[in-house]
């Protein structure tokens, strides 16, 4: 079985972080001084390259001022789903 496709996503994704960059007012090459990345990777974030590092992308949503936000977005007791199944969260493994 092949993996989900994201590419979609993932450009979309850059086009946000590019766009929080450009609504901020910062140069590319601020926000890779910032997130202490070179500027080919910040590119290859806002354009959705997938072999990114995750730790350079964290860098740059930190940054831009926005990392909170995205761990906040993520975590599974703000969805309603996620509270009605808090009880799972416990487990070692998921079945």
């Amino acid at each position: 079985m092949s993996g989900y496709r994201i590419d979609h996503e993932l450009r979309e994704f850059g086009a946000h972080v590019r766009g929080w960059r450009m609504i901020l007012g910062l140069t590319a090459q601020q926000v890779a001084e910032r997130a202490d990345i070179t500027r080919d990777t910040l590119r290859k974030i806002e354009t959705g390259d997938a072999g990114v590092n995750f730790r350079s992308v964290a860098q740059v949503l930190r940054a831009l001022g926005i990392l909170d936000q995205v761990v906040d977005a993520a975590d599974p007791l703000a969805s309603d789903i996620g509270r009605l199944r808090a009880g799972d969260l416990t487990k070692k493994r998921a079945r």
